[in-house]
């Protein structure tokens, strides 16, 4: 799954019990964050059990299916050595049949109309809370939120509910059908109602809280980025034959937002309770489009190691596996900072919402011919030149605007500065 992943959901089971499935054949398909992956058996053999069920969220390294091979079934009279290796075979069997013995409540917390984080909702589903349990519960966070120590002390209090005095046995609640909230109702009898994929209601999920986590505040810089566009006219015909790879400006960009970075480590950080977490890393999220028209963020990894054909090779992958729906879940994870080219869509510029729990992004407005002041020995006099908009939100709680706004003003820099006689 990659280091840095942790867990992930069941989506889909694509074998049952007694199927015959071949090595390297996908028995099942999980998500993680916005990824979708199919999971290939490792071994040939019968699929005789199933541990988990769809939509069950699961550790990385938990058994998830037990796969019936042709050693697991061969006869009795097999070596002592067989014997032996069947029997620890069988008590890994019971071990993971005892480890999933005790039913998990399969709650639908999205239904609520309040907002839950991941850390809370884990929690309810492993201790078989309800979603009506969990909106009992008086928050202590902001606007009311429930925080971990609020559902610890409901647990450790015996789950007690707010119309009876009577302690209630968590674990011992019954599996409840989650209640589906109403499908609104079209007045005029013409509307279409569209149900959100899985992927939509994780963006908006992600956004509402974000919001509710940072301060968010924005600062606009203009960019003259004649000397970019002329260099790269004059040479990517010459990098895309030599190189077998597109050159486009989103590269040459990255390449230099990454150069700001070093620059100002302490926008290279991310936030967690009362500390600041300076990353020693920078890796850059770019916003990239899926088949389904969503977007979704891989990240380039040491983004800052990287010359300009290491970052357009880098870039051009992912940006290639996201449209063919091949990212990794691994590829999405470990961002410290993400930039988004609002300019691809034709915006002038744009007010991002931070990628939770970094506390920056940068958003690349349009490039547009202009009319512009050029000053010289001679005087001034009007020229055409080719400008955008950079537009950086950022986390004002521990993101000052003297920061902030000299981030984004170094990022300008590096652009108008740009070498036009550079190779690449």
């Amino acid at each position: 799954m990659g280091e840095s992943v942790a867990e992930a959901t069941i989506t889909n089971w694509l074998k049952e019990v007694g199927d015959s499935i071949a090595a390297d054949e996908a028995v099942l398909e999980i998500a993680t964050d916005k990824v979708d992956s199919e999971v290939p058996s490792e071994v040939s053999g019968i699929l005789i059990e199933k541990l988990f069920g769809k939509d069950d969220l699961v550790q990385v390294g938990q058994t998830i299916a037990i796969i019936e091979t042709e050693a697991a079934a061969a006869s009795p009279t097999e070596s002592p050595a067989v014997s032996q290796a069947a029997e620890v075979v069988m008590q890994t069997v019971v071990s993971a049949q005892e480890s999933v013995a005790t039913p998990v409540l399969a709650t639908d917390f999205s239904q609520s109309d309040k907002f839950y984080s991941p850390l809370v909702k884990n929690i309810a589903k492993q201790e078989g809370i309800s979603l009506a349990q969990l909106d009992q519960i008086s928050g202590t966070g902001k606007e009311g939120r429930v925080t971990k120590n609020d559902i610890l002390d409901f647990i450790a209090k015996g789950a007690q509910t707010t119309s009876s005095t009577q302690p209630v046995a968590v674990k011992s609640v019954p599996n409840e059908a989650p209640v589906a909230k109403a499908m609104p109702v079209s007045l005029n009898g013409q509307d279409e109602m569209i149900e959100m994929d899985r992927m939509r209601k994780l963006i908006s999920g992600y956004m509402v809280q974000s919001l509710q986590t940072s301060a968010h505040v924005q600062s606009f810089i203009e960019v003259d980025v004649t000397a970019i566009w002329d260099w790269r006219e004059k040479n990517k015909n010459a990098f895309e034959k030599r190189e077998g790879e597109k050159l486009t400006f989103t590269p040459i960009f990255m390449e230099l937002i990454a150069r700001a970075l070093k620059d100002f480590p302490m926008m290279n950080i991310s936030v967690e309770g009362d500390y600041i977490i300076k990353k020693k890393n920078i890796n850059l999220g770019m916003a990239a489009a899926l088949p389904n028209g969503n977007l979704i963020v891989p990240v380039i990894k040491n983004a800052d190691q990287l010359n300009l054909l290491g970052m357009a090779k880098a870039v051009n992958d992912l940006g290639n596996r996201a449209k063919a729906g091949k990212l990794k879940p691994d590829d999405t994870q470990g961002g410290t900072y993400t930039v988004t080219n609002v300019g691809t869509f034709g915006s002038v510029f744009g007010t991002p919402i931070i990628n939770q729990p970094q506390v920056g992004i940068l958003a690349l407005g349009a490039i547009r011919k202009v009319p512009a002041v050029i000053e010289t020995p001679e005087g001034d006099f009007i020229g055409i030149r080719k400008k955008m908009f950079l537009s950086h939100s950022y986390d004002h709680r521990v993101v000052d605007g003297a920061l902030g706004g000299s981030f984004v003003k170094r990022v300008a820099e590096y652009m108008e500065a740009f070498d036009e006689n550079r190779s690449f």
